[in-house]
């Protein structure tokens, strides 16, 4: 009989086996992520929307005491939003753009935003119809579900959630087209944004009872936000000709409304206290000797006092210590001080309007223009930007930056009490920071340091104290490079300088260097940039104020703010080589870390790459490791007003999943199950650890991920992954991806990955990059997993460099796909980094580069380092990507290596995608380059057939039908026969 049992359960294994299919690119776009997770306050309900990388998402509310599901579908929340431009590695198309999901304060409710499906959106986008948002409200205790067309913002009534109000779309469908930013007690629009000048902006606002489900319409509301408890609800209205315009408030318990102030004006930045006891807004005008409004302030406080709340305006008009041509800001929101003894808002210039030219006396007010020609002023004029060596910022960052520079204001406070206003920044200390419960403000003056900070990428800053009751300014730090800011009352400020962390009294003014005497360093020995004596990371300030938490890049200390007297926390991290890195912040809403109560820390072992979690106790030393193993723990969730947490787990096999657990966190129920489609895939096999050292002498290590289905009597062919450091990764779930490589799709379709470690010598990087990643190769086909006659390598942007510089360097690669690449060092230290407008050369004397100093000094160090250089001993096949709107790397890189080896009569291919940056944005570019990634690499590794297009290229004028045809085979089920795909064979990737 169990002989019997044995045979049969082989046969059911081997039959799963068998039944597993390598991922294709549909199974990719259908891979989840659990995204926006909610835990309720009372610990009982548990919400997140989970979707796929392309398509329909859904919100999940799970009832953690009994286990069951309630799930809505919401739609495709990617359908209304474009996919941002950005640099950095390709990271994939935008999911879960947008989209609120919220628990009410009482636990009784759910609400989230939903979107028109996929389908649907196609067919309104290709219609010109607005994409428009519903929220969806629900019951928890009874799942019944209520939902609201055509609204674009919600939010529950504070803590006591009595009400639910809805931000309805304008009648047209213009105006902002979903959610931006926070929705809550701040859910207004940010000042400066939405309609244009004089176009009113409000709609309106549903408010629906919950208790009861009565509905009550607010009209021509722009903003609207509920104080923290939810007692008062305050809107701003907006009206057309502003008739009625100002600020009304609501009483949520009775339900009366009264008008706080109204005005023939605009309202703008409705901003309550922490507490709920003060409110602000800004109010402006239309002047006839101004082009833009001019503000003044309008504020109350006395809420719940019997009577009407008092209120308090600022006219900067009847001021005559405020400065002259300036006004209050609309893009800075008006905050009362935490003791409601002062009001801070920003200002900025105001421009007066040009009066036309008066005629001289006798001058007919007649005007004649030539044929063809305007009238207009400044129409013909010359289009001229002029580039000055001593602007402190180039015309390109300055273009960039505009938008930044136009709402710039000068922080400014006034008091109610006395009526004084007390300018706190001007031109020489723009930077002043102010937070509501602080004693000081502290301003920043980089005006000496800008310039050079600009060049060589070391930044500076003077750091003062500024007295908010008179203005004066004390210089506490000069030339700072590491300030880490104040503690929570601005007692005092921390700053760290060649080795050593300080403290500065902003009292007294005495400096204290608090690590000189503890037993271990704060120089960040890992830190292999062109730097000098870079500092560990700091963890933040005590709640009292008392001590600071820092990393010695293994343990983390306690140490006293005043004196320096030191504990170590965690005790073992430097013995055991244990990493103890971030902590968990479990209240948002702290300010200050309260060592009184238990404190979440995330750990790493650097060479056994397990990860965990352990729990700081008060009063006890060392961490308390509360979860440990080959897996990672990136989240920590923990209800408001119970002892319930939630904590994420994978692996390199199992999905990045929620687990329900109590304070210390044993016995985690999983209550999430985002991909179980992914038992019907070849997976990895698992990942091994590969030690080695590089050819000067480092001790590094390597991930290496086995094909699904690893036979220890094969060898496979393997795919190269670089960047820096990766090994850390190896025990990180491998969400499969479609924008080029990815690890999930490789290893279940045949292929080893290989992730190793590079680190650097400064003016050394491309050879660093050899000296680490060749032995890393060699190790690996040293396990004999790794066919040695068919690696290849694939790197994007840093990784893309070393791709390049690689294959001049070594002949261990037999095919090798490099995107975005610095491929010239000397042309591109001087080139503009256009995401930000910047020159590199901060980026090559100050981080990634890796150089002292610029080429003219370095020559030879930039040249033996530039692939372009070597070009000529380059034999491997390569494939270049670079895009014509590359911000991060300026496509001439891309080209000048594609023609030099062409030149070379050297097998190169560069794909360009036109319109995208730095990485592919646009999902129908991103399935294209993942393909023609897969085929060309099959080509090379796995001896499948070569396309077309590999072979021979693609004429432009036959392009469109190229095009139009491989869309059309890729729309194909996976597995039909797809001749232009694949050639004829049969296991190409495609949706």
């Amino acid at each position: 009989m169990r002989l019997r049992f044995l045979v049969t359960s082989l046969l059911v294994s081997t039959s799963l086996i068998w039944a597993q299919k390598p991922i294709q690119l549909a199974d990719i776009l259908s891979w989840k992520r659990i995204q926006t997770p909610a835990v309720s306050n009372n610990g009982e309900w548990f919400a997140y929307r989970i979707g796929p990388a392309e398509g329909d998402a859904e919100v999940v509310i799970r009832n953690l005491k009994t286990g069951k599901d309630l799930h809505f579908a919401i739609g495709d929340p990617g359908a209304s939003a474009p996919a941002p431009d950005a640099g950095g590695p390709p990271a994939g198309p935008p999911i879960g753009v947008g989209g609120a999901l919220s628990l009410s304060g009482d636990s009784r409710w759910a609400a989230f935003q939903a979107w028109p499906s996929t389908k649907d959106a196609k067919k309104m986008k290709k219609d010109r119809k607005p994409i428009q948002t519903k929220v969806v409200l629900v019951e928890l205790g009874t799942g019944k579900k209520t939902e609201f067309e055509k609204t674009r913002r919600f939010a529950f009534s504070g803590e006591q959630s009595t009400a639910l109000a809805l931000h309805r779309y304008p009648a047209d469908g213009a105006g902002p087209m979903g959610p931006v930013g926070p929705v809550g007690p701040a859910a207004a629009t940010p000042p400066g944004a939405g309609a244009a000048a004089d176009r009113p902006s409000g709609t309106d606002l549903l408010l629906y009872e919950l208790g009861s489900g009565s509905e009550l319409n607010l009209g021509n509301v722009s903003e609207f936000a509920f104080d923290k408890r939810g007692d008062w609800l305050a809107c701003l209205i907006d009206a057309r000709d502003k008739a009625g315009n100002g600020v009304t408030l609501r009483n949520m318990s009775t339900g009366s409304l009264q008008s706080l102030d109204s005005a023939v004006a605009v309202y703008k930045g409705l901003n309550w206290t922490e507490k709920g006891d003060g409110l602000a807004a800004i109010r402006g005008v239309d002047d006839k000797g101004f082009e833009d409004k001019l503000y003044s302030v309008v504020a109350f406080k006395g809420f719940g006092a019997g009577g009407a709340p008092v209120k308090s305006v600022y006219d900067p008009k009847s001021d005559k210590t405020f400065p002259a041509g300036m006004t209050i800001a609309s893009t800075r929101n008006a905050a009362w001080r935490e003791d409601l003894s002062a009001i801070t808002f920003g200002i900025h210039e105001v421009k007066a309007k040009k009066a036309p030219p008066a005629p001289a006396e006798g001058e007919p007010k007649i005007t004649v223009s030539a044929p063809g020609a305007s009238d207009a002023p400044g129409e013909d004029k010359p289009d001229l930007v002029l580039w000055h060596w001593k602007d402190s910022r180039l015309q390109t960052q300055q273009a960039v930056q505009e938008t930044m520079d136009k709402n710039f204001s000068y922080l400014s406070v006034w008091r109610p009490g006395d009526g004084k206003f007390v300018r706190l920044a001007d031109d020489s200390v723009r930077a002043v920071t102010f937070p509501a419960e602080s004693k000081i403000a502290l301003g920043a003056d980089v005006r000496e340091y800008e310039l050079m900070g600009n060049l060589d990428g070391r930044r500076f800053e003077d750091v003062y104290v500024v007295d908010p009751v008179t203005g004066e300014r004390k210089l506490a730090l000069r030339k700072a490079r590491y300030f880490r800011g104040a503690s929570p009352d601005g007692s005092r400020l921390l700053f760290y300088d060649d080795g050593a962390f300080y403290t500065y009294d902003t009292t007294s003014g005495k400096q204290v260097s608090i690590t000189k005497g503890v037993a271990t360093t704060f120089v960040d020995a890992d830190n292999d940039v062109n730097e000098v004596k870079p500092p560990t990371a700091s963890l933040g300030w005590s709640k009292d104020g008392q001590y600071v938490l820092l990393s010695d890049g293994w343990d983390i200390w306690r140490i006293s703010a005043k004196d320096g007297s030191a504990v170590n926390l965690t005790v073992n991290g430097k013995k055991d080589k244990i990493r103890y890195r971030q902590r968990f912040r479990l209240d948002p809403e702290e300010r200050g870390i309260d060592l009184d109560k238990p404190q979440y820390f995330s750990a790493y072992g650097e060479w056994t790459k397990k990860a965990g979690i352990g729990m700081l106790e008060p009063g006890k030393p060392g961490l308390r490791m509360l979860q440990w193993g080959d897996a990672r723990y990136n989240v920590l969730l923990k209800a408001k007003n119970a002892d319930t947490y939630l904590y994420t787990r994978e692996t390199v096999k199992e999905s990045p999943d929620y687990y329900l657990t109590g304070k210390s966190l044993e016995n985690g129920q999983k209550v999430t199950d985002a991909n179980p489609q992914q038992k019907d895939f070849l997976w990895t096999s698992g990942v091994r650890i590969i030690d080695y050292t590089s050819t000067r002498g480092e001790k590094l290590q390597a991930a290496l991920y086995l094909p699904a289905n690893y036979d220890p009597a094969k060898k496979y062919p393997a795919m190269v992954e670089i960047y820096e450091k990766m090994s850390q990764n190896a025990n990180a779930y491998p969400q499969p991806g479609f924008n080029g490589f990815s690890i999930a799709a490789y290893t279940s379709n045949g292929y080893a990955v290989i992730e190793p470690d590079i680190v650097y010598k400064v003016n050394d990087p491309g050879i660093s990059a050899v000296a680490c990643v060749v032995p890393a190769v060699k190790a690996a086909i040293a396990t004999g997993v790794v066919d040695g006659a068919r690696v290849g390598i694939h790197g994007h942007s840093w990784g893309g460099y070393q791709t390049a510089f690689l294959v001049t360097q070594t002949d261990i690669f037999h095919a090798a796909v490099a995107g975005a690449p610095l491929t010239d060092m000397i042309g591109m230290y001087s080139l503009i980094y256009r995401n930000t407008g910047g020159a590199n050369q901060a980026i090559f004397e100050s981080n990634q580069g890796r150089f002292f100093g610029g080429y003219w000094d370095n020559l030879e160090s930039y040249q033996r380092n530039s692939p372009v250089y070597h070009a000529k001993n380059v034999h491997t096949p390569l494939m270049i990507l670079h895009n014509d709107k590359d911000g991060a790397v300026d496509q001439t890189q891309g080209i000048e290596y594609f023609n030099t080896l062409r030149r070379l009569q050297k097998p190169v291919i560069l794909l360009e995608y036109k319109g995208e940056n730095h990485g592919l944005r646009k999902p129908e570019n991103m399935k294209d380059y993942t393909v023609r990634m897969k085929e060309y690499l099959d080509h090379y590794l796995m001896d499948k057939p070569a396309p077309k297009w590999l072979t021979e290229g693609v004429p432009l004028l036959k392009m469109k039908d190229h095009l139009e045809e491989r869309t059309k085979e890729m729309g194909k089920p996976a597995g039909a026969a797809s001749p232009s795909v694949g050639n004829g064979a049969g296991n190409e990737m495609r949706p």
